[in-house]
């Protein structure tokens, strides 16, 4: 895994994601996050989830918060360059926060990568404080 941080773009897999992003025709862009998403969010609790489709969940939600009234911006040189649509639609966010609730799930691999370096309490944090910004709950105990 080439990974060097915890940031949602901060590994091989996200950089490639954002690079097939800035590739694609403009109107093909909100279609894979979509896609990103709805892959992770289908995966049944009891299927192993692979890491490189974890990470991509979690840079597309990250993508789609950026875009929520005072979301926060992604700040990454490995994120894309090119500009995404509008994304922020009831239905999207939903599947979003579906995403990332199986990425932090048991049978994740991605997960299990983070703990057995250590961090996975940390990593699952920011992946929690995603999943809040996208519902709006941030702040909320």
């Amino acid at each position: 895994m080439g990974t060097w941080g915890m940031g949602h773009f901060d590994s091989d897999t996200a950089a490639d994601f954002a690079g097939g992003l800035d590739d694609a025709p403009p109107g093909r862009r909100g279609e894979m996050i979509r896609e990103a998403l709805a892959f992770a969010a289908r995966t049944g609790p009891e299927e192993y989830l692979d890491a490189d489709d974890g990470v991509v969940a979690v840079a597309a939600a990250a993508l789609l918060a950026a875009q929520r009234p005072g979301g926060t911006p992604v700040d990454s040189v490995y994120a894309p360059d090119e500009a995404l649509p509008p994304l922020l639609t009831p239905d999207l966010c939903e599947l979003a926060v579906r995403a990332l609730e199986r990425v932090v799930a048991k049978e994740s691999e991605l997960l299990d990568l983070w703990a057995d370096v250590g961090e996975g309490e940390q990593w699952s944090a920011g992946v929690r404080e995603l999943r809040a910004s996208l519902t709006g709950s941030q702040g909320a105990q």
